[in-house]
């Protein structure tokens, strides 16, 4: 395995500060989307390893799309979108998910004025076979890490339908409160949502210190991060 001094290079050596950042926890690491690891992927989008039953939302990406070669295409431009939208007023960063050195999913981290209110969103996928394990937990729990230790976050969101109860049990888990509720889609059908929101203050009472941080000064710079 690589030391962190070899990944420090690497990270200075790419033109794309986001896809530098690196997120290492005990069970896993969060590692920036390049194309290299969008396509070692792609046999799980292809395979429907994606999707999952309640379904997640809508957006970003056409997990449901019945050709499989519609839906790997689709993801990867939702992915591609969200890297080449990225502002100071909004940016999606999107990472990898590898568990051993292998890749079982995605985790995005999402900010909307940033700036102003210091808020953040998560949304994510694992692959079917990795579920169950607690991969989704320590997933949020390094984005959270990221969020609130890395980039100075005030406060982070979570929704997810009121029926499903794996992504609800993580945010309960991970210290949320519940934030109210709110309409949203499901392929197109209404589905209720459950809001949930941690605060700075709720999230340092269990910080954890066995999460490492890597590239994320280049990627603050990048998004005019100044908190």
């Amino acid at each position: 395995m690589p030391g962190a001094r070899f990944f420090r290079t690497v990270a200075r050596m790419l033109p794309y500060p986001p896809l530098g950042v690196r997120v290492v926890t005990p069970r896993l690491e969060l590692r920036g989307a390049t194309d290299d690891l969008l396509a070692r992927l792609v046999p799980v989008v292809r395979s429907g390893g994606a999707s999952a039953d309640p379904p997640p939302w809508d957006d970003p990406h056409p997990f449901y799309e019945p050709d499989a070669e519609a839906r790997v295409h689709g993801w990867l431009r939702g992915v591609w979108r969200g890297r080449g939208t990225v502002t100071a007023e909004r940016w999606r960063l999107s990472f990898v998910v590898l568990v051993d050195g292998e890749p079982v999913g995605m985790q995005d981290l999402i900010g909307e004025e940033f700036a102003v209110f210091g808020t953040v969103e998560t949304s994510s996928w694992v692959a079917a076979e990795a579920r169950g394990r607690g991969v989704g937990s320590e997933t949020r729990a390094a984005a959270l890490h990221l969020a609130f230790a890395g980039l100075g976050a005030a406060e982070a969101l979570s929704e997810a339908a009121v029926d499903n109860a794996g992504s609800n049990r993580i945010s309960e888990r991970l210290g949320y409160a519940r934030n109210g509720t709110a309409w949203a889609t499901h392929q197109g059908r209404p589905v209720l949502g459950q809001r949930w929101r941690l605060t700075r203050t709720d999230w340092t009472a269990h910080r954890r210190d066995d999460i490492e941080l890597h590239g994320v000064a280049e990627c603050r710079a990048a998004l005019h991060i100044h908190r």
